[in-house]
């Protein structure tokens, strides 16, 4: 049977009561509490009970540099731990992003080092779109945040082989990978999710729209992959090809659309806090 004894790393750590850390740490900041609460929260080491092993970030900082040193040993030349604690201290030469900040030299949990990962197979089946959903969960419980593209994914209504004949579309697979985000905890804050789809995608106003219904991908933000012909209709009026697959020769579907509807519809939602539909970026 495997051993339950706790590791004497862990054992000899000295823990603290979170009214102290919250003080301390409050101090740090300058009187700065919010501050203060959210690297509670998010980045002072901590175990599953929930005992507190840091009190202030200057303790982090001293952690991963630590850690970092212990990596260092191993090549030629190693950085010091003092010289990396240096770069590290009162944020003033390099700021970890999160993930690095909970996860470097934390003995408590398997925790991602890198904050964000884009996932998926560009396969438009139910294989394809499962395995997203299972590599988004085991990203999203080791702490990472996970961009899927969905532009790869079959129009509503297109013809399909299976029992349904009709394709369903990009709206119900947002939901799924939204519920999956929902449903993974870390550490007291759900998972991060980004889903994009390409403005010229025919499901690109069902993407748009699909947090208008109340409840619906709520564990998503959405952002559509604007590109200068999009633009370029917007401003001269002129004609916006949809067409799929997006980047075929000759795409099985086109369809000829108004590209200030769009647009319109993108900043509309965009300011709809409910909705919070975004560009991603003009490629």
């Amino acid at each position: 049977m495997p051993s339950t004894k706790t590791p004497a790393h862990v054992v000899s750590r000295p823990s603290y009561l979170r009214p102290e850390v919250l003080h301390a740490a409050t101090a740090y900041f300058g009187g700065d509490e919010l501050a203060a609460t959210v690297w509670l929260n998010k980045y002072a080491l901590k175990d599953s009970k929930g005992n507190l092993y840091e009190r202030t970030p200057d303790d982090m900082h001293r952690r991963i540099a630590a850690e970092l040193a212990r990596i260092e040993e191993k090549y030629p030349n190693p950085v010091s731990e003092e010289r990396i604690y240096q770069s590290l201290v009162s944020f003033t030469h390099i700021i970890p992003q999160g993930s690095p900040m909970a996860g470097i030299g934390n003995p408590f949990q398997v925790a991602s080092l890198s904050n964000c990962f884009v996932i998926g197979t560009n396969a438009d089946s139910y294989g394809g779109i499962m395995k997203s959903d299972e590599e988004l969960v085991q990203l999203m419980k080791r702490r990472g945040g996970v961009g899927i593209d969905l532009t790869h994914l079959r129009p509503e209504g297109t013809a399909v082989l299976n029992s349904a004949l009709t394709s369903t579309g990009t709206v119900p697979f947002m939901e799924r990978y939204a519920n999956s985000t929902r449903e993974v905890a870390q550490d007291g804050r759900r998972g991060a999710l980004m889903l994009t789809v390409s403005s010229r995608h025919p499901d690109v106003e069902k993407f748009i729209d699909a947090k208008l219904q109340m409840g619906k991908v709520t564990g998503a933000n959405i952002s559509v992959r604007v590109d200068h012909g999009l633009m370029e209709a917007a401003r001269t009026g002129k004609p916006y090809q949809l067409r799929f697959p997006v980047d075929a020769e000759k795409p099985s579907f086109t369809k000829e659309v108004d590209a200030g509807t769009i647009w319109k519809k993108i900043i509309h939602n965009a300011r709809n806090p409910q909705n919070r539909v975004s560009c991603s970026g003009i490629r």
